[in-house]
């Protein structure tokens, strides 16, 4: 059965100041329906307000202010999640990620929201050494390295757990989103940065499924409209090698790209002294000890699934990478 959103439609997205639900409120503002973003009072970029769209304030895992906000609703994104591979406290990840989720699928559930697009992650998958990961490659908790995976699985077991019980919900599975709009900014938005800024002389022999962000969003709708509910989509778009993501950010700001390719074992020592000073100083630091594990797989993917059922399309990477400089040129960060 096809959905379609019509004017009078109230849709909740979960997380929309955040880099993802920013690009899918962008999207969703393109056609038709009103638009009620979930953010945190404590944002540091909420919204600003404009036709059709409203703001409810709450924290994901307030069941009472998810309740609020989903009253009348018919459609619902939840976006929101704690997305960070270090924290000084890293139950405060699973918390966010796994009783959030459960908070706003109750709340869902309790309001009879029609249709809901959960946003997990391919970090719910395993990666394959021999080729692209699909959605038949689900990850156990146990397998899953650091918080932030792990916290990802468990959520998304807790909603297929609560499909089995009625809920209407289709998960969808980004990769590694870039564009514009990351202003807090992501791991990946980091990278960027430091690159284009001159500060990546060396790189780890790993690589990464890269996509833009606004293909994500609309891969969203297209699972609100077309995706089979209880199924998983990945949202991905290009397998990248992280070397050839570098050169094409040094050709984009005339700087050379880097040369030397490191080893992760020497590496994780001074990923100990990075986490030990971010204790100190609370800023998360570049390198971490879950980033170097993580680092000895690469985490391509297949969106063929979602292309196949969703009618989903990528743009080329390279013009994600460009969108996203240009982005963080506009904003002062990359002074």
């Amino acid at each position: 059965m096809a959905f379609g959103i019509n004017q009078h439609d109230l849709i909740v997205v979960t997380g929309a100041s955040g880099f993802v639900g920013s690009a899918i409120v962008e999207e969703l503002l393109r056609g038709p329906g009103r638009i009620r973003a979930v953010v945190r009072p404590a944002s540091r970029r909420p919204p600003a307000p404009r036709e059709r769209f409203e703001v409810a304030l709450g924290d994901m895992r307030d069941l009472a202010a998810m309740k609020a906000a989903m009253r009348g609703a018919r459609f619902l994104f939840h976006v929101a999640a704690d997305y960070r591979l270090w924290a000084r406290h890293p139950n405060e990840i699973i918390a966010a990620n796994v009783e959030g989720t459960r908070a706003v699928m109750t709340a869902a559930a309790e309001a009879g929201i029609e249709r809901i697009v959960y946003t997990s992650s391919v970090a719910t998958l395993a990666p394959q050494p021999t080729s692209p990961a699909d959605e038949t490659c689900a990850l156990r908790e146990s397998e899953a390295i650091g918080a932030y995976k792990r916290s990802k699985v468990a959520a998304e077991r807790v909603v297929e757990a609560m499909v089995g019980q009625g809920l209407p919900a289709v998960i969808v599975n980004p990769s590694t989103p870039i564009g514009p709009r990351d202003g807090r900014p992501t791991p990946t938005g980091r990278i960027l940065i430091e690159a284009a800024a001159g500060r990546m002389p060396a790189y780890l022999d790993t690589g990464l499924n890269l996509v833009h962000v606004d293909d994500v969003a609309a891969g969203h709708i297209a699972a609100l409209e077309r995706g089979r509910i209880g199924e998983r989509y990945i949202l991905g778009g290009d397998d990248v090698m992280l070397g050839r993501m570098l050169a094409d950010i040094a050709a984009l700001t005339g700087r050379r790209p880097p040369r030397v390719k490191l080893p992760r074992a020497p590496l994780f020592p001074l990923a100990l002294v990075t986490e030990a000073a971010a204790q100190i100083t609370g800023r998360e630091p570049f390198l971490t000890l879950d980033g170097l594990r993580m680092a000895k797989n690469r985490m391509f993917f297949s969106s063929a699934k979602a292309e196949r059922e969703l009618g989903y399309r990528h743009r080329p990477y390279q013009e994600a990478i460009k969108d996203a400089l240009d982005w963080f040129r506009s904003e002062g960060m990359l002074d």
